[in-house]
């Protein structure tokens, strides 16, 4: 089933600039994305905007060629603002672009990637490794943004650069599926690949997250049983024993493995608490000591509602939960690296 022997093509760089937010480098495109501010509108930008619907964001040169746009006008609606040059003879329209989340902008260059190649590459790309992980919405914690795509072949120019790692490997058609028109391993071949190439803590993050959307396990200890003394093999079983559906986000999985590590006793994960103002659901609950452990991410307070709402929820939340005799740790994401100061705070509501 799984196939091992990779040569690598790449160079450890980064695509975005550390400070002024995400924008390409090189090759990748011919500006920096701004605000999104709307250009003063002209003859050529009117014209291309009653061209193309606002539906289509991605064109390729010979695209724009045939609707009457050469490469003088392509250039000019780059420096304009209207196009975004991801690679070469591939555009997208710079208005989708400014509208994505930092996740939904490192998905787009892989997808343009994709695009860009399409007709030009016989190699028949499959997008592994973190690329996979992205296309695939798995959370990835410190990942690389290199373009990862595994091919049978020996490796050409065509989709090769700096920023693209080249894994030749033939894939058995089981572990390569379809997002769109796009070819990408599936979930469980996608975890293999990255277990044998992060650290232990950023694939064990991206597995159980992996395993929350169906991943199946039984194919993954497959797997391992099969790779035998593969480099990364040790890794890959370690986070196999160690993964949990149940962590719901980045932050409950180090938790998780930071309590293992510090050999505190295990709690449960995911605990319904019945209390006068309805049910709740504990991260992590140790029950007969009536202690619960809750961890604090940003996303638990910006994501879905405004911050001011999901601030009264939590309080009325812990409120409920004192009133019923449970006592409340809460840790942020900094306290996963102070384990002095983590393991105190725990062993204190626990040996109290």
């Amino acid at each position: 089933m799984f196939s091992y022997h990779a040569r690598y093509m790449s160079q450890p760089s980064s695509f975005f600039k550390n400070d002024a937010g995400p924008s390409f480098r090189g090759s990748r495109t011919d500006i920096t994305p701004g605000s999104g501010a709307t250009p003063t509108p002209s003859p050529l930008m009117e014209r291309f905007l009653a061209a193309f619907p606002t539906r289509k964001i991605a064109w390729r040169t010979s695209q724009l060629r045939e609707a009457g746009f050469g490469d003088r006008h392509v250039k000019l609606l780059v420096a304009t603002g209207v196009l975004l040059r991801m690679r070469q003879g591939a555009y997208l329209r710079a208005s989708y672009w400014a509208g994505l989340s930092t996740a939904g902008r490192e998905r787009t260059v892989i997808f343009m990637h994709s695009y860009g190649t399409n007709s030009t590459s016989a190699a028949g790309f499959v997008y592994s490794h973190s690329s996979a992980a992205r296309i695939h919405g798995l959370h990835l914690w410190q990942a690389d943004t290199l373009i990862h795509v595994t091919q049978s072949n020996k490796p050409s120019s065509v989709g090769s650069d700096d920023q693209t790692c080249i894994h030749t490997v033939t894939l058995p058609s089981s572990d390569i599926t379809m997002v769109g028109q796009t070819h990408v391993t599936t979930l469980e071949r996608t975890v293999v690949d990255c277990c044998l190439t992060m650290p232990y803590k950023r694939a064990l993050i991206l597995t159980d997250h992996a395993l929350r959307m169906g991943a199946s396990l039984d194919i993954l200890q497959e797997a391992a049983d099969q790779l035998s003394r593969h480099r990364g093999v040790r890794n890959l079983r370690r986070v196999l024993a160690h993964a949990d559906a149940l962590s719901e986000s980045p932050g409950e999985t180090l938790t998780r493995d930071l309590l293992r590590e510090l050999n505190i006793e295990t709690p449960t994960l995911q605990h319904w608490i019945h209390t006068r103002a309805g049910n709740y659901r504990a991260d992590f609950a140790w029950v007969e000591k009536r202690v619960v452990l809750e961890f604090d991410g940003k996303g638990k307070y910006f994501d879905y509602r405004p911050t001011d709402e999901a601030v009264f929820l939590e309080r009325k939340r812990e409120s409920a939960l004192l009133e019923a005799g449970w006592v409340v740790i809460r840790i942020q994401w900094k306290d996963l690296f102070n384990e002095a100061y983590f393991k105190a705070k725990v062993l204190a509501a626990l040996n109290r």
